[in-house]
Parts: structure tokens; sequence; C-alpha cells
């Protein structure tokens, strides 16, 4: 697994400032939200595709309330049927191991392999809250910081409207 230390040297390089919470392994949102912290902070899901083919990767990520059915979520990507990606995709593309998957693996995709879809409900809450690559933490940070992350490192990206 790749470490933290990526994640924190890119968000200080792009400025982007950011609360830690340490907490114990969190590897599903549903153990993530026990420890979760951050007055007005949204906990965020965040689901690993692939394609049927295995040639193209997604990182899906939404508020931790929304209930992903597969199906829907194949619908509203148009990129056709979807599974979710194995823990050996997770390892070469965005360098963690399952239950750490987040926004910020993106730092490990040197080859911009993985395609972004972020909720746009996401860009419309105050902060937001991702692991650093390791599911015994979790960073805030601002929405705008978020955008700012993405745009900055070149992640191709798509916001869509999960819940309407």
């Amino acid at each position: 697994m790749i470490g933290q230390k990526e994640v924190y040297d890119c968000l200080e390089r792009l400025g982007i400032s950011y609360e830690y919470y340490e907490h114990p392994e969190a590897p599903t949102i549903e153990i993530a939200a026990q420890f979760y912290r951050g007055e007005g902070t949204t906990l965020c899901k965040n689901l690993f595709f692939r394609n049927h083919k295995g040639n193209r990767h997604y990182l899906v990520i939404m508020k931790s309330t929304f209930e992903m059915d597969i199906h829907s979520v194949e619908k509203m990507l148009h990129q056709g049927k979807l599974s979710f990606a194995s823990p050996e995709r997770m390892m070469r593309y965005l360098g963690v191991k399952p239950g750490s998957v987040s926004l910020f693996n993106l730092v490990n995709d040197k080859n911009k392999d993985v395609t972004l879809f972020v909720d746009a409900g996401l860009l419309k809450v105050e902060k937001v809250s991702f692991h650093p690559n390791d599911n015994r933490a979790s960073l805030v940070i601002s929405s705008q910081d978020m955008l700012k992350f993405i745009e900055e490192m070149g992640i191709n990206y798509e916001v869509l409207n999960l819940y309407e």
C-alpha cells in the first residue's frame, strides 16, 4: 500500500488545508461512521468499479447516506455493465487495499487511468471527509478544496446528480 505521505505532500503543494482524525481501522462506510467527526462535514462513500471488459476503471464518490444500487449507477455513468474492482486492481490503479478507497488514492494514478464521478451534492456541502490512503485516519477538507484537488491533479472527472 502506498502511504499517506504522498497525499499530505500533494495537499501541501496545492495549498489545501485539512483536519486530521486518527481512528481504528475503518474498512467500510458503516464502521467509518462510528468514528465520524467534524461538525458540518459530509462523510463520503467511495466505490471503485471496472467495466465488463476490464479496460476502464471508475471511482465514484458520493454522500455516505446514498444507498447505491449498481444497476442505477450503471445507467447514470453510461459505461455499460460494471462490477466492483478486485483487490489486485485496487492496488494497481489506486495503490491501496480494499477498505481504503478514497478520492485521495488518485495521487497514485500516475497514468490517469481512472475516471472519477463526483456526486453533485458533494459540491454543495461545506466540508467532506476521505481516508488518506489508510483507513486508520480521515482528512476533512472543504468541498471547494476537493474540487481544487481534482482539477489541479488533472483528474478526468464528471459531476453527476445521483440524488435527483
